[in-house]
């Protein structure tokens, strides 16, 4: 697999790992910078090591990329991955007033932080991420911001471990 990876062109790159991180394709094109890689361990290392490294302002252009949960309104715009991330947790099935609260929370998430909730939703049912959100909304800024990035990562590696499936 990884000897795939650096043959590709740094276009065929690009449209492999532009998405790991949430429409941020100059993330991927520093790590095209990086090749060769030796496994696919150390790609997934250094592409997490970009974000991680980078300034707090791009950092926050990467959060601000997240789309809010359970927007039935935009639903049919988000990208691919995000798209199946969302919908194979159901959060495309709310019920109304699951949909409400979403709304609710993310509109006030956002005038809090400034950026949307984020949260590596995988495997997660509707219940523990309405509670995650529900608590998470009461941190200090600091401490969300953490937890934002943590969760961006979290993300980038259930992304990045799709790709190393295949």
């Amino acid at each position: 697999m990884i000897n795939k990876i650096n043959k590709l062109s740094q276009s065929e790159f690009i449209k492999v790992f532009a998405n790991i991180f949430e429409n941020s394709t100059w993330i991927a094109n520093e790590l095209y910078k990086q090749k060769p890689f030796n496994n696919f361990e150390e790609l997934s290392s250094k592409m997490l090591d970009i974000f991680e490294n980078t300034s707090k302002k791009k950092q926050l252009i990467i959060l601000n990329a997240h789309p809010d949960l359970a927007d039935k309104t935009k639903i049919s715009s988000l990208t691919p991955n995000s798209k199946v991330e969302q919908i194979d947790v159901g959060l495309d099935q709310c019920t109304e007033d699951e949909f409400r609260e979403f709304k609710d929370l993310n509109d006030k998430y956002k005038k809090k932080f400034g950026f949307p909730f984020i949260y590596a939703v995988k495997n997660k049912s509707k219940k523990e991420i309405l509670s995650n959100f529900r608590q998470r909304i009461s941190y200090d800024i600091n401490v969300e911001f953490n937890e934002a990035k943590k969760q961006v990562k979290k993300i980038a590696s259930l992304r990045l471990n799709e790709i190393n499936k295949k």
